[in-house]
């Protein structure tokens, strides 16, 4: 116990600032706010935008977040961080608490939660995107300035969309948890939509890049069957209805083992929570619940190299996933497997059954400790892919209002591109530090700063939600494990 507390890989237990890399990660939302920013915002480089959202459909649709380095509001990414950032809040709330983070944390998800509140304006509506993609990538604009078109596109029930549906309704399920005890109103209105969406999205089945076609350029669902299950399992959690098991358990697809979980398959989240029920005894581990905790189970196996099928690895060890910003599926893989050795513990279960061999909790938090410490600088170019931490980080990420000057320094409008010429080619430092923005190495450990590299260098709001929850862990790591 000693041994793995206070050294690992070589490097000390207190060598890596888990706090400074909680707050960050948080911090990074407040720099991603659409609409008027409150009174107490501390990213102080940015400023109030897109005001008239909405508009174009005779509805208020100002708020949200821009869902990466562009000044685009998109529903489908945007509920998938709520709903992480709910469940990173509802695992490691006392965590947060400890480090006088939750109300943060709290905030990041009411700013997601009170936009798609918004979005939600009759059970069987549901707006899903906020400007055009074509148009936005042709400039490079601040979002207080932007001259782009704010186009509104939304399902409905002649142009469903169960996926989105359904996403968004686990997001406001989740959240409704999150704000039980804080606010128990909000909570109960959440949960409210959130049981109208997922009706909706039963009742009206279809693919939303089908309604919306827009979408499906740059976030298209592959389908809307893991949407449901999870949908499912957050109303579960949120209500104990009986009803929302029944789906669980009449689904004819439980995802089987997945390669990967992320803002477009859910099936691993899921099969986590359905697991996690097992484990307490609230639910048989016989029959489909069994399959479910096995997938889930599967899936972290491989995650940690003890399974038939390993995920890969790079040369210097990080997981390695998907070309475009692996580091979001690095950040989902490690989320559920330090969840899951809490479940373990928690439910007095001493170790996993992987193929090959058992697994105790210590190891599963050794191996997603791995990780953590590879974003934060422990890699083969010792540098760190959280933006603002350690000493040696990214500067210029591809990020709109990070590379271009604050408005408030410099009100003159920037052109859509002029912008380009100004200040996406200017091999500079960006003129804003974007705090807690993560990018992702290629396969090789190898990373080119440049914003033009923007697979690698293109933060988004989903790579964060879930390492909030296990930085929070790490951040009390000492004190809380065992």
């Amino acid at each position: 116990m000693s041994t793995f507390l206070n050294g690992f890989a070589g490097i000390s237990a207190t060598s890596l600032n888990y706090g400074e890399a909680l707050k960050k990660s948080l911090l990074f939302y407040e720099a991603q706010r659409s609409g008027k920013l409150p009174r107490n915002q501390r990213v102080q480089w940015r400023g109030d935008s897109a005001l008239n959202d909405g508009r174009a459909g005779h509805i208020d649709l100002v708020g949200g977040y821009y869902d990466a380095g562009d000044n685009l509001k998109l529903g489908f990414p945007m509920a998938f961080t709520i709903t992480m950032l709910s469940w990173s809040t509802l695992e490691f709330r006392n965590h947060l608490r400890a480090k006088n983070e939750l109300m943060n944390a709290l905030n990041a998800i009411k700013w997601g939660t009170d936009y798609l509140l918004k979005a939600h304006p009759r059970p069987d509506l549901l707006y899903g995107e906020i400007g055009d993609c074509d148009s936005d990538h042709e400039c490079w604009e601040r979002p207080e300035d932007m001259t782009t078109p704010r186009t509104v596109f939304r399902i409905d029930d002649q142009h469903p969309g169960s996926d989105l549906a359904a996403e968004t309704a686990a997001a406001l399920a989740a959240a409704s948890i999150s704000f039980r005890w804080a606010n128990p109103r909000y909570s109960a209105l959440l949960l409210a939509h959130a049981e109208q969406l997922f009706n909706f999205a039963r009742k009206h089945p279809g693919l939303y890049q089908n309604s919306i076609p827009e979408a499906g350029k740059i976030y298209a669902s592959s389908g809307y069957e893991d949407e449901m299950l999870w949908a499912a399992i957050w109303l579960h959690r949120a209500t104990n209805k009986k009803t929302y098991l029944d789906f669980l358990e009449n689904a004819e697809n439980t995802g089987g083992t997945r390669s990967s979980f992320s803002w477009d398959d859910k099936f691993v989240g899921a099969q986590v929570l359905v697991a996690k029920l097992v484990l307490e005894g609230k639910i048989s581990a016989e029959d489909v619940w069994g399959d479910y905790k096995d997938q889930a189970e599967a899936f972290i196996c491989s995650c940690i190299q003890k399974a038939d099928n390993n995920v890969k690895k790079t040369p210097g060890g990080l997981l390695w996933f998907l070309p475009w910003n692996n580091v979001q599926y690095v950040a989902t893989a490690t989320f559920v497997t330090t969840a899951y050795s809490n479940y373990l513990i928690a439910n007095k279960h001493a170790s996993l059954d992987c193929p090959a061999g058992l697994v105790k909790p210590k190891d599963l938090l050794t191996s997603v400790r791995s990780q953590v410490d590879y974003i934060l600088g422990v890699n083969p170019k010792n540098m760190s892919y959280m933006v603002g931490f350690g000493s040696n980080f990214p500067k210029q990420v591809h990020h709109r209002g990070a590379s271009i000057v604050s408005i408030k320094k410099d009100p003159t409008p920037v052109t859509c591109k002029g912008g380009y010429e100004e200040w996406f080619n200017r091999n500079e430092p960006n003129p804003n530090v974007l705090d807690g923005a993560m990018v992702s190495p290629d396969e090789n450990d190898g990373y080119t700063d440049a914003r033009s590299n923007y697979q690698c260098t293109e933060p988004t709001t989903v790579t964060n939600a879930p390492l909030v929850g296990v930085f929070a862990f790490f951040a009390l790591f000492k004190q809380s494990y065992l």
